[in-house]
């Protein structure tokens, strides 16, 4: 079954037009949804849509309405909406381009689209855009309206296609700064810095494999209410004990090691020093070669 188009309009950059389809980049398919019951009789608990004076009504019946005075209502029609948009509207207005690293991800509010040429007129100035992009190394800030609400989006190239996420608001995010004052200023020694430097190194992925990471309690889930429907008995997982170590240096040295012979076992490449480690190797050998000398 082919995906269905979520939106389509144009991009706009200047007096440049590109006519687009959008597609939700967002998998909704792994999710287990449970219902709400009634604990005496297991009756799946219903939601239904009444009105006062007729009764349960269906979706048809339903219309949308603004309370201007309480208990008072203007009727607003789904044609009549259509009417306040203009073309504009349905364009991705650019509003300049800015380096991938400009704006944190913690911006993010977490719907991306994928946006596609729509019809053969789109393809040229598409690929144009798109490629422009990527040999500039430049993202898009822009602003659209989606379901009714205007939307600030990064447009960014994503292995040939144009990505659309959209943005909350800097007001809308919490500055990092207010949390700052929890933040204790511990002094951390060069041998700290050494050994945390080591076990980030000994632990760095030479090749990241994002698809083997799967929702983890999603598959628990599922196991436990095949187990239900069984009649299996569900019985608790063993938790892993973790060491009892409370001094620092010796919680970075455990890491380290456990850290260097898990890549062992692996048969991982060896790890580049880190820059504190080289200059400490550096230092080294500068003392050993006067203390020759002399």
């Amino acid at each position: 079954m082919a995906p269905r188009t979520n939106w389509k309009g144009f991009v706009q950059l200047s007096l440049v037009s590109v006519p687009v389809k959008a597609y939700t980049a967002n998998e909704s398919g792994a999710q287990i949804r449970l219902n709400q019951l009634h604990s005496d009789c297991n009756s799946r608990i219903a939601y239904k849509k009444v009105c006062p004076e007729h009764g349960e009504v269906s979706n048809d019946q339903i219309i949308r309405g603004y309370e201007h005075a309480k208990g008072k209502y203007v009727v607003i029609d789904d044609d009549e909406l259509d009417k306040l948009r203009t073309k504009s509207d349905r364009c991705v207005n650019i509003e300049g381009f800015v380096a991938p690293d400009e704006l944190d991800p913690i911006y993010h509010a977490g719907r991306t689209y994928y946006l596609l040429p729509d019809g053969p007129v789109g393809q040229k100035p598409y690929r144009l855009l798109v490629r422009g992009m990527e040999e500039n190394g430049v993202n898009a800030v822009a602003q659209v309206v989606i379901s009714q609400r205007e939307q600030l989006v990064l447009l960014r190239p994503l292995e040939g296609i144009l990505a659309m996420t959209v943005l909350n608001h800097q007001a809308k995010v919490k500055s990092s700064g207010i949390f700052r004052e929890e933040i204790a200023d511990a002094e951390c020694s060069a041998e700290e810095l050494q050994l945390a430097s080591t076990l980030i190194n000994a632990s760095r992925l030479e090749e990241f494999d994002y698809g083997k990471y799967t929702d983890r309690y999603v598959e628990k889930l599922s196991e436990l209410i095949r187990l239900k429907v069984e009649g299996a008995e569900v019985v608790q997982t063993p938790d892993t004990e973790a060491p009892q170590i409370i001094n620092l240096m010796e919680a970075l040295k455990e890491s380290v090691a456990a850290a260097q012979g898990a890549a062992a076992d692996a048969g991982g490449k060896k790890q580049a020093p880190s820059a504190t480690a080289r200059r400490q190797d550096e230092s080294e050998a500068a003392a050993e070669d006067k203390r020759k000398a002399g």
